[in-house]
Parts: C-alpha cells; structure tokens; sequence
C-alpha cells in the first residue's frame, strides 16, 4: 500500500525470506515525527518489492512497551537463515560520554544492550542506527557476518542527522547502483547517502556536524564514505587493517530479477567465493605470481559453477 505506512505485525517467515524490522524512536516534536515516518515509508516500499516481510515499531498507539516489542521482534528472528535481517532505527540518540543509547518511547535502548539482543541472531545482519550519536554502535555491535551502518562517526555528533533521510531514499533507488548490476546494494547506498548528506551542509555552508560509517569486517572501526572510490575503498586504516565495504556490497534489499533467481545456498557460497578472492588478491605480493594465478584460478571456476547448476563445480544441494 503505497503511502500508508503498516505497523502491525506482519509474519517475519523468518527461513524463507529477507525481514526488515524498523523502528521509529521518540520523535521529540511533530516536524521531526512527520520525517520519521516517510522515511519508515520507504523502507516498507523496499521491503515490499524485495518480497521480505515487514515489521515497524515506533508509531502505533503508544503503550510503553517499545522497548519489550524491539526485544521480542528480535527474538523472532533469530533462527539460522540465509536471508538477512535489516534492523533500521530512525529517530535521535544521546551519549554521555560513556553510554551511547537509542531513544525509544519508554524506556531507551543502549548500544550494549542491542548487542546482547543482537547475539542470538543466526543470519546475516544489517543494522542501521540513522540516528545522532549513533557512532558507538559499530563498536557494540560490530562482527561476523554483519553490517552496521551509523549515521555519525561518535556519540558527540549530536545534533539531528539527515543521514536516514537520504539513505531512506537510497536504499530502493536504481540511481545509486554504482557497478551497474540492476540492483543497489547496502554499500552503494550508504555511499549516496553520505554525498547527499555532505552537499546539504556544503549547499547552505554550514559546517557538517555528521559524518556516517560503515563495518562489515568485525573490526569495530567503521569506514567513511570518502575512502571508497566506486565500490572499492583505496584507503585502509593503520596497523594494516582489513578494509570495509566488500560484505556490505553483496547485501542488497531489493535483488534484481537474476539475483533472485538463484538458490539461497547457491548465492551464500557465491558470496563466499567473493570474499575468498578478494583476500587472495591483499596476499598477491607476498604468495607471488605462480601461486598466487593457481590459487585464483581455482576460485574462479569454482564461482563460474556457482551460475551454472549442471557444472561439476556448483554447490551441493
């Protein structure tokens, strides 16, 4: 139903298909409960041409028990599954100093507490925090076979974020498919996110008092957008540290017409593959060329099986 926004609970088939949960903080003020409730809106018109159930707390009547609801929703998405969760909170955070939280109606939500929530989940994630001080996020809840996405760098960029506004926007647009695969991945739109972010404060001249990041490689760091150029980010942190985005490029919503027509196993171990090789290319140096040529060629033609069911080569049903 374009337009009208559906908070009641809808099955999360939580083995069979993607589930999107969103939930819409404390809104503070009217002008600030009508933003949060388009961008809720387009999240649902995602999820639902993605074919994945939807879920939204935050914007029923309200009874106090947000905080029990976002808990039990979790729950209910917990068991093993190849099809991801995304967690997208829309609102205003606080920190301070020590404790970052979401605000909730009712009682908030910490980053640590969202993280124990969060270990029960047996599938691939995507975690979303649009909110300000959001930052401490991505070292709560950053690890293996997840996404986080923050909407600021640290919990003392606390002023309103307009990040969740244009990744809202994103998430579901053919525009920012930046490698031209019919399809936007969770990279491609937090990378068009965070540049419409930065032009907003640059149109008006103002000082941009939020810079978004992006983990998918577990180590707690985060990424910005200005260390990627296209999908790829050309920058690394210190200490020699995996760089971020390759995780978050192989999550997309709303698939395109090839993308669903493979077999969720067929598409976990195609992923896999992916991730195999890009590492195989950070040890290219130091393997050296025979070694290194022998080893891609393998995965290659493994992967080549992966779009071919009768190849010798394709994963095992």
């Amino acid at each position: 139903m374009a337009g009208v926004l559906v908070c009641s609970i809808l099955a999360l088939a939580t083995a069979e298909r993607p589930a999107v949960v969103v939930v819409v903080g404390a809104s503070g003020t009217e002008e600030f409960g009508k933003q949060f409730r388009q961008w809720a809106e387009r999240w649902q018109a995602a999820a639902e041409r993605a074919g994945a159930s939807f879920d939204c707390i935050g914007l029923d009547e309200d009874t106090g028990e947000d905080r029990q609801r976002l808990r039990q929703r979790l729950t209910d998405a917990a068991p093993a599954s190849d099809e991801p969760l995304w967690l997208v909170l829309i609102g205003h955070g606080t920190f301070d100093g020590q404790t970052a939280r979401f605000n909730l109606r009712g009682p908030d939500v910490s980053a640590a507490e969202l993280a124990a929530w969060l270990g029960q989940i047996e599938r691939p994630l995507a975690m979303v925090n649009c909110a300000s001080a959001s930052g401490p996020f991505i070292n709560a809840l950053s690890g293996k076979n997840r996404v986080v996405v923050t909407a600021a760098k640290s919990g003392f960029e606390h002023n309103f974020a307009h990040f969740g506004d244009y990744l809202s926007a994103a998430i579901g647009d053919p525009a920012a498919d930046l490698d031209k695969d019919e399809q936007t991945s969770l990279l491609e739109a937090f990378l068009m996110a965070s540049a419409k972010t930065q032009e907003f404060y640059a149109e008006d001249a103002r000082l941009a008092t939020e810079h978004a990041l992006i983990d998918d490689n577990g180590d707690a760091r985060g990424t910005p957008a200005d260390w990627f150029q296209g999908v790829r980010a050309t920058r690394s942190a210190k200490e020699g540290a995996a760089v971020d985005g390759l995780r978050a490029s192989q999550m997309q919503l709303v698939r395109s017409q090839r993308e669903r027509q493979l077999p969720a196993d067929a598409r976990t171990r195609r992923d896999e593959l992916e991730r195999q090789i890009a590492a195989l290319r950070e040890r290219k140096a130091e393997l050296g060329e025979e070694a290194y040529y022998r080893d891609l060629e393998k995965l290659l033609v493994e992967l080549a099986g992966v779009y071919e069911p009768k190849s010798p080569f394709a994963p095992r049903k």
